[in-house]
């Protein structure tokens, strides 16, 4: 029977890394029922609302979505549809797993960590108005259920996934209630669990440690704009945005998507990077073991197809690994990449 599986494309690059992770899940033999929505300003353009009802009612149907990056106006225009979509569907859970790729040269080697980000509340939710004329304020609400939750999510992960230990950012020095809330709840639950090693780290400290030497950690824990923060600092350990997948995990629905923006200045060039797009897919996987065995392949076929060489190393970030800009350009192809990954998945030369 087939999964459903709700697919956002988009805008932007969106929907050309969204066809790119289509065609190679549709290269398997894992059968989807995909159901497609709009969202972003092709829904703007539709129906005034960037992110309609019948998006949210789908994904709460399906319990599952892949969704393409959506542009944020910076500095006005509509609220971001990122922002909307976790606090509708309660998707409390950023989980951004950073390793090294096959392929993909970086200063460090060998990294593997898993960053857990809070994602319903804090300074990240927008919660701002005018005081008078000259003199705005935002909130930072953080609340003790939100805390637990995550803190007992970011363990259950390290139990399952055999990792070693969990790590809570914080500033507690400055924002003594807020943040010493946050650290309540995680020594709470890491009490519960002792057979998981838990530390503090102040969250300047974090991000000079990781600069330095990222393989200390293992999983890191934060609450929502530290998180937003250090999650892309750890994509630049192993290449840049391009490489790095991002879920947002609820109760009862769950949104796989790739963490870069929407690049609306290489949008329709053939230069998107899907791996990202790709990777979330993997993890989308659903539970029954033979899918998530498959599902397990095309990351490995993913790692072979870097492993062949330039044609098949699309650009990461935006910048050109040491070689000409001439010819990154040439081996970033997105269509390139689809067709080297599909290659190897149906075990035809490409």
């Amino acid at each position: 029977m087939p999964h459903r599986v709700t697919l956002v494309a988009g805008d932007g690059i969106g929907p050309e890394v969204a066809a790119a992770a289509r065609a190679i899940v549709d290269a398997t033999d894992v059968a989807i029922d995909w159901v497609e929505e709009a969202a972003g300003q092709p829904a703007v353009e539709r129906c005034g609302d960037p992110l309609p009802l019948a998006v949210l009612e789908s994904i709460r149907a399906t319990g599952v979505a892949l969704k393409g990056p959506v542009t944020t106006p910076i500095g006005g225009g509509y609220t971001s549809v990122n922002v909307r979509l976790r606090k509708a569907l309660d998707l409390y859970a950023s989980v951004r797993p950073v390793r090294s790729l096959p392929g993909i040269r970086t200063r460090y080697e060998n990294v593997d960590l898993v960053i857990i980000r809070e994602n319903t509340e804090g300074l990240y939710s927008g919660l701002e108005h005018e005081v008078v004329p000259g003199v705005v304020e935002t909130l930072k609400v953080v609340t003790e259920h939100a805390c637990r939750r995550i803190a007992e999510y970011a363990f259950m992960l390290a139990r399952r996934d055999g990792r070693r230990k969990v790590s809570a950012a914080h500033k507690a020095s400055i924002m003594k209630m807020t943040d010493g809330l946050f650290l309540e709840s995680c020594r709470r639950i890491a009490a519960q669990n002792p057979d998981v090693a838990y530390e503090e780290v102040v969250i300047d400290d974090l991000c000079m440690q990781l600069a330095l030497d990222p393989s200390p950690f293992d999983v890191i824990l934060l609450e929502n704009l530290y998180g937003d923060i250090v999650s892309d600092l750890a994509s630049g350990l192993v290449g840049g945005l391009g490489m790095v997948p991002g879920a947002n995990i609820g109760v009862a629905a769950a949104v796989f998507e790739a963490v870069h923006g929407s690049a609306p200045d290489i949008a329709g060039k053939n230069l998107a990077n899907p791996i990202a797009l790709v990777l979330r897919r993997v993890d989308a996987a659903p539970p029954r073991r033979a899918r998530r065995r498959r599902a397990r392949g095309v990351r490995r076929r993913g790692d072979a197809a870097r492993r062949e060489g330039p044609h098949a190393r699309p650009r990461r970030n935006g910048r050109y690994d040491g070689r000409s800009r001439r010819d990154h350009r040439a081996s970033a192809r997105s269509a390139i990449v689809t067709a080297a990954m599909i290659s190897h998945m149906t075990g035809a030369r490409a």
